[in-house]
């Protein structure tokens, strides 16, 4: 059994949604290296960072990933693996690719209660001063727009006594 910490460079752009981990962001591997019977077994931890943009907001957001990987790393044989030991050695970059990519955010927010965009004015709402104006008014409900239910308080109601008790 060996054990190893790495930090190596992402060699390439890892994820394809609104977040990834660029190229050359530092990764950060603690490996631990068993040989068992039908091969090198790998158990490692993996850190780095993503970055992207807020799926509600599209604001600017990094954020740090954390991903366990255990892989059996076969040796030559008849039998078809995913992974094979080569020249007794092991490439841990797909494995590690996979399982960062696989662990990305699909729909990554800056906070959890980000309310994104306003739909009008396209600002986002968390620092929104709400000074716009208000929405619309459908045409079929322009006439209800002069009444006001204050402003008619002496008019008699039908169907409503007025009644005070003492």
């Amino acid at each position: 059994m060996r054990e190893h910490e790495l930090e190596v460079p992402a060699p390439g752009k890892w994820g394809e949604g609104l977040v990834a981990v660029e190229a050359g962001e530092p990764v950060d591997l603690e490996v631990r290296l068993e040989s068992v019977h039908e091969g090198i077994l790998v158990s490692a931890t993996i850190d780095s960072t993503y970055r992207g943009v807020c799926g509600r907001c599209l604001t600017d957001i990094a954020a740090p990933v954390e991903v366990e990987i255990q892989e059996l790393f076969a040796y030559p044989g008849s039998e078809a693996t995913d992974f094979e030991v080569q020249d007794d050695h092991v490439d841990l970059e797909t494995a590690v690719r996979d399982a960062i990519v696989l662990s990305l955010p699909f729909q990554p927010v800056c906070q959890p209660d980000c309310p994104g965009l306003d739909p009008a004015t396209g600002e986002r709402m968390a620092t929104s001063t709400g000074s716009h104006d208000s929405e619309p008014i459908d045409p079929r409900w322009a006439a209800l727009q002069d009444y006001t239910p204050d402003h008619d308080d002496e008019a008699p109601r039908l169907g409503v006594e007025n009644t005070e008790e003492s």
